[in-house]
């Protein structure tokens, strides 16, 4: 049975196959092991491998499911399955002819057929012993201890335990409570944790419809300011070619981060969804439970005793959606058909989108593949103190610094609720202990700071607090480096929120700080905004000259 049992795994994953697929080597693989393999270890172009035997294959080797082996695996694990659920136990007292068992005596620890069930019953010296439904384990049932039976529960430590355990043992003075009243408090708490999940659901549900229904508004918005706008291009086409081109993949990539985004969030609340069902129908099950002592060593092995605690479900927040950079895009370009020359160049027109330095993180940082996202690692926070979210150590830097020119970049800070953007002059020297570094509360480095709807501008150990009417999405960081001047913006409208001066010979290096994850609140991500083509105004200048 063993062997069988072995020629129907697979070798990488130990498990039952799944889509079995043969190489043309003979080995059997599941279909999305042997794919992982080969995403893992070659490039989606090949040379394609077997890992049992090292064998190369073809270049267009195609992968077709072997429904034979498949066939086998099946009924193998249906016969298994069976094999199991057909065990029974039979009765200890029936020896010459075996019946099978209907009732356990805790007190005996004996397994009785109906007819011995009975006479149990009736003996007066008997009627004293605990009858329960029939267990192949009636250890189980009984403190491992005492060898007692679990008449009581521990409202401590959650666990069902014995008489002698209460008056003696470890659990002597902590407070028990009968198994019936313990079953009825912690049944009232499922009961109670069904009806806020029930609600949670539903307040889930009502946020995936606000995601679509913003989801929908802004690519119906995008497509209704691209129309426009073209249409007040094309009255000054001849001079404004390169401009118009620049304002557009603004568009394409505000539409592209706001949808991700809102894709993102959808995803998020599915998966929050599908925990609720999940959760709902192990609840569901346990309440069916009659067996008090059954249903009690259920819930406090899956940790269900203690009422559920939920953070609220967040509403959404429409105005993440409002086409607000659009609205700016169309009326710079009004403003161009009134005075072309004064708006030349544009702050956009310096936009680049710079790649961060893996090497400066901090160790509790996690930096997206392509270079663009920087966020908490969604760990716990190890032992000792809890960090503050604003703690200045947990930055990480661009790649590249800049000492001349102007630059201009863009990072999406969405809803969240802490994070610290600015410039700095020192690499970060992630080998120091927590706490050495101060980026943004330091001479050589300049920051804004967003606290729960707080924006402070940091340098020197100095605090100034900022006064922003509206709660900014994305922040702008315009750097003139020959003027000294260090500006930032409210990306969407163009509004300047705060400037620096910045009297310093040294390279400049753009910072982020996503700021620690405090119980799942501040989890998402920094972005680094960018376009496909950014229009470099210093060429078309050369050229012109």
């Amino acid at each position: 049975m063993e062997t069988v049992d072995k020629t129907l795994k697979c070798p990488i994953c130990q498990e039952f196959f799944e889509d079995p697929v043969t190489l043309q080597c003979g080995h059997d693989f599941c279909l999305t092991c042997i794919q992982a393999v080969w995403e893992t270890d070659v490039s989606p172009a090949g040379p394609f491998f077997c890992p049992e035997c090292q064998i190369f294959l073809p270049s267009d080797l195609t992968l077709e499911i072997n429904t034979v082996l498949q066939s086998k695996v099946n009924d193998f694990t249906a016969l298994s399955s069976s094999a199991k659920s057909s065990s029974t136990v039979c009765c200890d007292h029936c020896i010459e002819k075996p019946s099978v068992a209907v009732r356990t005596c805790l007190t005996c620890d004996a397994s009785l057929c109906q007819a011995h069930a009975l006479v149990h019953q009736q003996k007066s010296a008997l009627r004293e012993h605990t009858l329960v439904d029939v267990t192949s384990d009636p250890l189980s049932l009984k403190c491992r201890e005492h060898r007692d039976e679990l008449k009581l529960f521990c409202m401590e430590e959650k666990l069902p335990v014995c008489c002698l355990c209460a008056l003696v043992g470890r659990h002597k003075h902590h407070k028990t409570s009968q198994l019936h009243e313990a079953g009825a408090e912690f049944r009232g708490t499922l009961e109670t944790n069904m009806t806020h999940l029930l609600k949670r659901r539903g307040e889930a549900e009502h946020a995936i419809k606000d995601l679509e229904s913003l989801y929908t508004q802004t690519v119906k918005s995008a497509a209704d300011f691209r129309e426009r706008i073209s249409d007040k291009y094309s009255r000054i086409r001849v001079v404004l070619d390169a401009d118009e081109r620049l304002m557009m993949q603004i568009i394409e990539a505000e539409e592209t981060y706001t949808t991700h985004w809102l894709e993102a969030q959808r995803a998020n609340m599915e998966i929050q969804i599908k925990e609720i069902d999940t959760l709902r129908a192990t609840n569901k099950a346990l309440l069916q439970e009659t067996n008090d002592l059954q249903f009690l060593q259920q819930i406090t092995a899956q940790n269900l005793c203690d009422r559920l605690d939920f953070s609220p479900i967040q509403t959404v927040n429409r105005d993440l959606c409002d086409p607000e950079k659009l609205r700016t895009v169309e009326r710079l370009v009004d403003d161009l058909s009134l005075a072309l020359s004064q708006h030349f160049p544009r702050t956009w027109s310096y936009l680049s989108s710079p790649a961060l330095d893996s090497t400066t993180a901090h160790p509790k940082l996690e930096i997206s593949s392509d270079r663009k996202q920087v966020y908490w690692r969604r760990q716990p926070v190890g032992d000792g103190p809890s960090p503050q979210p604003y703690d200045s150590q947990f930055s990480v830097l661009a790649q590249e610094s800049f000492s001349s020119g102007q630059h201009y970049w863009e990072v999406i800070v969405q809803d969240k609720p802490f994070w610290m953007i600015g410039v700095t002059t020192g690499v970060v020297n992630t080998k120091q202990p927590e706490g050495f570094c101060s980026l943004g509360v330091n001479s050589t480095s300049w920051c804004i700071y967003h606290g729960d709807g707080q924006y402070l501008a940091c340098h020197d150990t100095q605090e100034k607090q900022l006064s922003v009417a509206k709660r900014v999405r994305k922040l702008g960081v315009l750097a003139n480096v020959q003027r000294g001047e260090l500006l930032f913006y409210d990306a969407d409208a163009m509004t300047l929120l705060h400037s620096f001066c910045v009297q310093c010979s040294e390279p400049l290096f753009p910072l982020f700080n996503p700021c620690i994850d405090m119980k799942g609140v501040n989890g998402q991500p920094l972005t680094l905004f960018s376009i496909k083509d950014p229009w470099n105004w210093h060429e078309e200048e050369d050229e012109k000259s």
